[in-house]
């Protein structure tokens, strides 16, 4: 009879070896787990520069293992994380003087359909081009997850901004993705 594979150690237990005794093993094995994930959320809030949100999660793994200590485990290691290069994606969106978030009007959220034959590439394309305050938050609700709670506390903004944030995004997408589709094809 084989031997069963030792289970991958938890979050907890890896940062725990990583702080404790400095383990190498430990800190490869929570960046290669959690890279991939926080590397999209960077690409998606940058507007798609891949060479930025390369440098916002090299940031953000400096910054997470200065900090590791700290961390309450209050939530998981990955909205941990997650919050590190929201955090570090706004510092350089903001050095760059680009658009700062705006609060816009409050207005009911509208429940968005996919266009018919959306192509995956149209719609990062698509987000890409957003205002970076609509941007953030659209990614953060509706392809992260979270409410608008929580991103009001990730980014400094009113629950109520979040939402016309959100509301502005998904009309601005609705539009380039319908002009999009009426384009001929060439």
């Amino acid at each position: 009879m084989r031997p069963m594979a030792t289970p991958p150690a938890d979050d907890r237990a890896l940062a725990e070896a990583l702080l404790s005794r400095g383990e190498e093993r430990a800190f490869r094995e929570l960046y290669r787990r959690h890279t991939p994930v926080l590397y999209q959320v960077a690409l998606r809030l940058l507007g798609g520069s891949e060479a930025d949100a390369q440098d916002v999660v090299q940031e953000s793994w400096v910054r997470a293992s200065l900090k590791l200590g700290d961390f309450r485990w209050e939530s998981s290691l990955r909205t941990w994380l997650t919050g590190i290069v929201i955090n570090r994606a706004r510092e350089l969106l903001r050095r760059r003087s680009r658009r700062p978030m705006t609060a816009l009007d409050d207005a009911p959220e509208p429940a968005v359909p996919p266009p018919p034959h959306l192509d995956r590439v149209d719609l990062e394309r698509a987000i890409a081009t957003l205002p970076d305050g609509s941007r953030m938050v659209l990614v953060l609700h509706d392809i992260e997850g979270y409410t608008h709670e929580e991103i009001g506390h990730q980014l400094g903004i009113s629950p109520g901004t979040s939402k016309s944030q959100l509301f502005a995004a998904r009309r601005a997408l609705r539009t380039r993705l319908t002009r999009r589709q009426e384009q001929p094809h060439a």
